[in-house]
C-alpha cells in the first residue's frame, strides 16, 4: 500500500468495490478488501480479498472470480489489460478499515508505518485498542499510539491457536 494510508480508499478502489460489492454480496460473501496496483501495460493488478460467516473456500473464489470477471468484462473499469486476484484474507489478514481494527482488539498485529516513529517503522504487538486517530498497540509494556495516517499496512500475526 505504498504512498497511502489505512482507510484510504484510492478513487479507482472507492468505483471497483462499489460496482463489484452487489455482485459479491450476491454470492454470499462480503469484500473485505480491495487493491488495485496499475503498473502499465498488461502488468495492473486487481486483488479482491472476500470473505463470509463461514469462512471462504476455493470454490468460493473461483465462482467470485468468474461472476466479477463477467461484471469488469461488460462495464469496462480498468482500461488496461490486468490480472484479477480473487483470495481470502487468511489467517494472516490485512486490516483495511477502522471497524476492522475495531474487530480485531486482542489480536497479534504486525504494522509499518510510511516513516519512522520512535526511531522504527515496524511494530509488532497486541492491538489494544483504536482511540481517536491512533491504533494503540502494546509491545510487552509499552503502549504506542501509532497515527492511523502513517500506517501503511497492517496484518495479523496469526498464533499457533489459530492454525
Amino acid at each position: 500500500m505504498r504512498g497511502r494510508y489505512v482507510g484510504e480508499m484510492t478513487t479507482k478502489e472507492q468505483e471497483l468495490e462499489a460496482l463489484l460489492a452487489p455482485t459479491v454480496r450476491g454470492l454470499g460473501c462480503e469484500i473485505w478488501g480491495i487493491e488495485y496496483r496499475p503498473r502499465g501495460r498488461g502488468r495492473t493488478t486487481l486483488r479482491l480479498f472476500i470473505d463470509s460467516a463461514t469462512g471462504v473456500g476455493v470454490d468460493d473464489c473461483e465462482r467470485v472470480s468468474r461472476q466479477v470477471s463477467a461484471l469488469l468484462d461488460v462495464e469496462d473499469p480498468i482500461v488496461d489489460a490486468y490480472r484479477l486476484e480473487v483470495s481470502s484474507p487468511g489467517l494472516d489478514r490485512v486490516l483495511f478499515r477502522r471497524e476492522q481494527y475495531e474487530a480485531s482488539i486482542g489480536e497479534q498485529v504486525h504494522v509499518r508505518l510510511a516513516f519512522p516513529f520512535d526511531g522504527r517503522r515496524h511494530f509488532e504487538g497486541r492491538l489494544a485498542g483504536v482511540e481517536g486517530e491512533d491504533v494503540v498497540v502494546r509491545d510487552d509494556e509499552v503502549e504506542y499510539l501509532l497515527p492511523f495516517q502513517q500506517i501503511q499496512r497492517t496484518r495479523i500475526v496469526p498464533s499457533l491457536s489459530s492454525l
